[in-house]
């Protein structure tokens, strides 16, 4: 075979190649928009003590949250998230010393965080408050999200 024709065969597979990929590409005439991701969600710290329960931050904007809180008592609990319009998000039980973890999204408004026990309480543990604000900004220009 001559070195011509082999140059040849060999500018046409890449041309076939490069015609393969192309086909390939586009979306059918689709218009795939940019849609906004959600909020980022915010995570929140709290610990439930003999005192009560304590969360922190306590003020956020709306959108996903996820509360971890450790129980610093000597009796299991359980975590109840309650307010808005959706139903109460309960935990299960919660062992001393253990961590407990609830993810919602919350809308604005005011919510409660309460912390129950199995066993009879001369005193009831106060609750904390969470103040939900305006809805946070789309995580559009957040990078390393999933």
């Amino acid at each position: 075979m001559s070195y011509s024709r082999r140059i040849r065969i060999g500018a046409l597979a890449s041309g076939l190649a490069s015609l393969a990929v192309l086909a390939g590409c586009g979306g059918g005439g689709k218009d795939f928009a940019n849609q906004p991701r959600p909020p980022a969600p915010i995570f929140l710290n709290g610990a439930i003590t003999k005192d009560g329960v304590n969360i922190s931050p306590n003020r956020v904007g709306a959108g996903p949250v996820v509360i971890s809180v450790s129980n610093q008592t000597g009796a299991s609990h359980t975590l109840t998230l309650d307010g808005g319009t959706g139903a109460p998000v309960r935990t299960s039980p919660i062992a001393p010393t253990d961590v407990g973890k609830i993810q919602a999204t919350l809308e604005q408004g005011t919510y409660t965080v309460k912390a129950g026990s199995a066993a009879a309480v001369v005193t009831e543990l106060r609750p904390a408050h969470l103040v939900i604000g305006p809805k946070r900004p789309d995580s559009n220009d957040q990078v390393g999200l999933p």
